[in-house]
């Protein structure tokens, strides 16, 4: 899959309604209610839609006798091979009677529809709990794992119909774990990628008879993708599945969630040794998330064994470490709904030159391939991968605003606008910031990397019948735009766009001159934010972040916007364009660093 096929240019975990064309939207509208509706006639009541994903949909809702439920729809237009695994995830969770793990209620369908009832955790998922906080204390982490390891003991031992069958649940990350934070539970959830294991933890075939062991399922995995950014290499590279692969998804996890990240890929930058966990714990999830296969099994077994002592350990009252963002970032009070994309540019750059991809994907049959852009990922560095990841996750906060990073040979050059519209996540969302800061530094190479965010609620769709026609936006079309709090006419420091360095490799859209004057013109006046351009054969996007600076200006201003619009119907061909401004008042510069120092808990006292 080519840079060129891609559709659309953000990795969204969960697309916006606002990004989608009218009819498209109106389909998914439609599709929600009649799951509603179905749900209401089989006496369930209080339905809502909780998540959507690859495979199908998520609702919650309330049953008869007022227990709180989950109901899981498969999406009707994938093959029906796709969707026949719902069936499968039902099995598979009916296997497993653990406390925290929810159990099914049923499998059913309605038509052609799959169901899949379970019980609903109490709680939000720790991803979401994360991005709430910021990183768990030491304290939290060791809570949880000492969990999580209760689970996957008990799966490594399970059995079924009184011989060896444990169960790999594949798919260990934070927005598969619900926690209660009134108890401090988890309920682990989402079981559609499990699979009965082909080997033990020992590395020996699982096996009730020689005809198994001569059998072709043990020839070939039987495992299923999982999220690339928290499965480890042996499940990535499609070796027979093994409880090791749960071992992985565990310590990805718990270094995500005290890291403050949304990936296991800056381990190595951003050391568990450095996040102030409980040096044995610390130095446990280190082994785990090893390049050696050998300390990766060890850290596994230490983990298991001895979790039950760990989990022991008497913490003193944390105070939240006070984090102060190595760039600006500003907020506000406001209430605004946002949904945030976030649209990086110049991703070739961040790979590498030498891409020698070893792994062969191609076995993977699974609707989250594309999701995750296997091409785009495969040949990347860690580091790059980290990188990617931590700006990714700032577009889990309500956010609008811009990132431009410098690598040069003497240290790094950021200059950043970050607008966080919701006060009580500046802590994390602050973390996060530090963490794009950090991984940056531990790049060595001459560069730059773009980012823009703006909130899709404000994206402008224009629609058509087929490319043989133009573009057509209605007459009271507007890009919208925000005034400063205070003006700022234009001073010393240097304007910032896209002319800056010449065309992206990255963008595919050529806009028509008369329309690239007007955006010259623009790029003379005061302001900051971004515009970006994405054509589809039927379908025109224009998303956009603008906020004045220079008040005098606002009648040039938005004329010149005005015009922009009047010139979309000469947009001709397909792919994205995007231009940022940055006002470049404050580039902060970094020397360049391996990664940070060392840090236990209990600190030590000076």
């Amino acid at each position: 899959m080519s840079l060129a096929n891609l559709k659309h240019f953000y990795i969204p975990d969960e697309q916006s309604i606002y990004l989608l064309s009218h009819k498209d939207a109106q389909k998914l509208k439609d599709w929600i209610n009649l799951c509603k509706e179905q749900l209401e006639l089989l006496g369930y009541s209080n339905i809502e839609l909780i998540g959507k994903g690859a495979f199908g949909f998520a609702f919650a809702g309330i049953d008869p006798q007022h227990k709180h439920l989950v109901f899981k729809f498969s999406r009707v237009n994938l093959p029906q091979h796709v969707q026949d695994q719902l069936e499968d995830e039902a099995f598979m969770l009916s296997q497993v009677d653990h406390p925290f793990v929810p159990s099914l209620i049923e499998f059913q369908r309605v038509k052609k529809q799959a169901i899949l009832v379970m019980e609903r955790a109490t709680g939000v998922d720790l991803e979401v709990y994360s991005l709430q906080q910021g990183p768990l204390s030491a304290r939290l982490i060791t809570k949880i794992a000492a969990q999580l390891s209760e689970i996957l003991l008990f799966l490594r031992n399970h059995q079924h119909q009184g011989k060896p069958k444990p169960i790999v649940h594949g798919d260990i990350k934070p927005s598969n774990i619900v926690f209660d934070e009134k108890t401090e539970t988890i309920g682990l959830i989402d079981w559609g990628s499990s699979v009965f294991a082909q080997m033990d933890h020992q590395g020996q075939y699982i096996a009730n008879n020689v005809m198994d062991l001569m059998s072709s399922d043990l020839q070939q995995t039987n495992a299923r993708l999982g999220d690339v950014y928290f499965i480890g290499d042996e499940q990535l590279n499609g070796e027979l599945s093994s409880p090791r692969f749960d071992e992985q998804g565990l310590a990805s996890t718990l270094y995500a969630l005290a890291s403050g990240q949304s990936s296991r890929f800056g381990r190595h930058i951003i050391q568990p040794n450095s996040l102030g966990l409980p040096k044995e714990l610390a130095e446990v999830l280190t082994a785990m998330l090893s390049e050696d296969p050998k300390q990766r099994k060890l850290g596994g077994d230490y983990f298991i064994k001895n979790m039950k002592f760990m989990k022991n350990v008497v913490f003193a009252k944390q105070e939240q470490n006070e984090h102060v963002a190595l760039i600006p970032t500003w907020t506000f009070s406001k209430k605004k709904e946002i949904d945030t994309v976030v649209y990086s540019s110049r991703r070739s750059f961040l790979k590498l030159e030498n891409t020698d991809v070893k792994n062969d994907l191609h076995y993977i049959n699974d609707a989250q391939f594309e999701r995750y852009y296997k091409n785009y990922m495969q040949g990347m560095g860690e580091t790059e991968k980290a990188f990617i990841s931590a700006v990714g996750r700032l577009g889990k906060y309500p956010v609008v605003g811009g990132l431009v990073v410098r690598w040069q040979p003497e240290g790094v050059y950021i200059d950043s606008s970050l607008n966080l519209f919701n006060p009580s996540l500046k802590r994390s969302f602050d973390v996060s910031v530090n963490n794009v800061v950090t991984l940056a530094r531990a790049i060595h190479r001459v560069g730059v990397f773009k980012s823009c965010m703006f909130n899709a609620r404000d994206t402008l769709h224009i629609e058509r019948d087929d490319e043989s026609v133009p573009f057509i936006p209605n007459t009271d079309m507007q890009i919208p735009y925000e005034l400063s709090q205070t003006s700022i006419t234009e001073d010393q420091s240097r304007n910032h766009s896209y002319f800056e360095d010449g065309e992206d490799p990255d963008e595919l859209l050529a806009l028509p001159e008369d329309m690239m004057i007007i955006i010259r013109q623009l790029n003379s006046i005061h302001h900051t934010g971004c515009i970006i351009f994405e054509a589809l054969p039927t379908h025109l996007k224009i998303h956009s972040y603008y906020t004045l600076l220079d008040h005098n200006m606002e009648l040039e201003f938005k004329s010149l916007l005005k015009e922009i619009i009047d010139l979309l119907p000469k947009i001709n061909g397909l792919g994205i364009s995007g231009f940022m401004k940055l006002p470049y008042k404050d580039t902060r510069y970094f020397e360049h660093a391996a990664g940070l120092p060392e840090k236990f808990y209990p600190k030590k006292l000076k």
